[in-house]
């Protein structure tokens, strides 16, 4: 999930050839089949060691993986915050003019009035021997009457206006403020997880680094196998919608970049920041995180999936991949690694969710 900004979508014709080459009907999708394992000498690892480094592996990206989730909603809201400050300063400015100039209204009336002796208007009147002269300055009294009260009314409107307007200013910075904490603190836990990590694979010598890339794929191809036995497979038909087609096509062009935490393109990309611009590049735009696009987007049964759709991992949803057909998906897996195909069931799928209210065939 990474520290980048948001991306513009590039093609990758190769890339949507081979997808449309593994999606073709009757194929389903398998990790190639795993290198025999190289013979260890007397100072490596043996086996068990090394897939208990690989079971703590696993556990440390996925800690760091739910880090990256409280980072990006932070930054998220953080956003929201701050564009949400800047409209109410926008109004304390106009609403400090407009009490400007409503009290140099209030000072003209009351210059006009010190102007005639400091006397009312009825006083005035009173004194006029002219009866015509009264009866029309009797309708100028009424209308000066209504014109004040007026006036004094959006005085005290306008100000309480920008009395509200400051009020709301300061509960927003007091949760930007919050937000900064919580991105700050959520950076601290993604960057110790990931520091934990890097730590305990620069630990293994090469061969050693090379066995427990062998025995992650291994791990992935028996989850993917048993997924496909079930039979699955022969349920899921359904076609992409034309922007579930878009979204596809834009995230398998991103295949072979970096996966970076907080990422979103146009270089780097986290799994949720990979699925969250392909929509957007789509013409659809969806939640930031995949804990988000999990709560948010409409639920999908297993066997209705089609390409386009995300598929949701771990139980805390965590992490999210974008289906793409023939028991495939297109995901950034964690750091170290970059944007790639894999196996559906590679991973515990929690559920799926639907982008798009688009038709699309199932």
């Amino acid at each position: 999930m990474g520290t980048g900004k948001r991306g513009l979508m590039a093609t990758a014709v190769a890339v949507v050839c081979a997808v449309t080459v593994l999606a073709a009907p009757g194929t389903a999708f398998a990790n190639p089949t795993p290198s025999p394992t190289p013979s260890a000498g007397p100072a490596l690892a043996p086996a068990k060691d090394l897939e208990a480094v690989r079971k703590k592996l696993d556990k440390l990206y996925r800690a760091a993986a739910r880090a990256t989730d409280e980072y990006n909603a932070a930054d998220e809201k953080a956003d929201k915050q701050s564009t949400q400050v800047v409209e109410l300063a926008k109004k304390i400015v106009k609403g400090q003019e407009k009490l400007r100039k409503l009290k140099d209204r209030a000072g003209a009336a009351a210059a006009a009035q010190y102007r005639g002796g400091g006397l009312p208007a009825e006083a005035h009147l009173v004194l006029s021997d002219d009866p015509q002269d009264f009866l029309d300055g009797a309708g100028r009294v009424r209308e000066g009457h209504h014109a004040t009260k007026g006036l004094l009314g959006e005085l005290t409107r306008t100000q309480e206006d920008l009395e509200q307007y400051a009020k709301d200013a300061s509960a927003q910075l007091k949760k930007l403020e919050a937000g900064r904490k919580a991105k700050a603190a959520a950076q601290k836990k993604i960057e110790k997880q990931i520091a934990q990590a890097e730590k305990l694979e620069s630990a293994l010598q090469k061969e050693e680094q090379e066995r427990l890339a062998e025995l992650e794929k291994e791990a992935a191809n028996k989850a993917q196998t048993a997924w496909l036995d079930s039979g699955i497979l022969n349920e899921i038909n359904g076609k992409a919608s034309e922007q579930g087609k878009k979204a596809v096509k834009y995230a398998t062009a991103q295949i072979g970049k970096p996966y970076q935490w907080g990422a979103e393109g146009p270089k780097t990309y986290d799994c949720s920041g990979l699925t969250s611009q392909a929509w957007i590049s789509a013409g659809r735009g969806i939640p930031r995180t995949s804990q988000e696009q999990w709560k948010q987007l409409r639920h999908i049964d297993v066997q209705d999936m089609r390409p386009g759709d995300l598929i949701i991992y771990f139980g805390d949803a965590s992490h999210v991949a974008m289906y793409i057909g023939d028991g495939a998906i297109v995901h950034a897996p964690r750091p170290g690694r970059t944007v790639t195909i894999a196996g559906a069931g590679s991973m515990p799928i929690l559920g799926v969710v639907r982008p798009d209210p688009g038709t699309g065939s199932n």
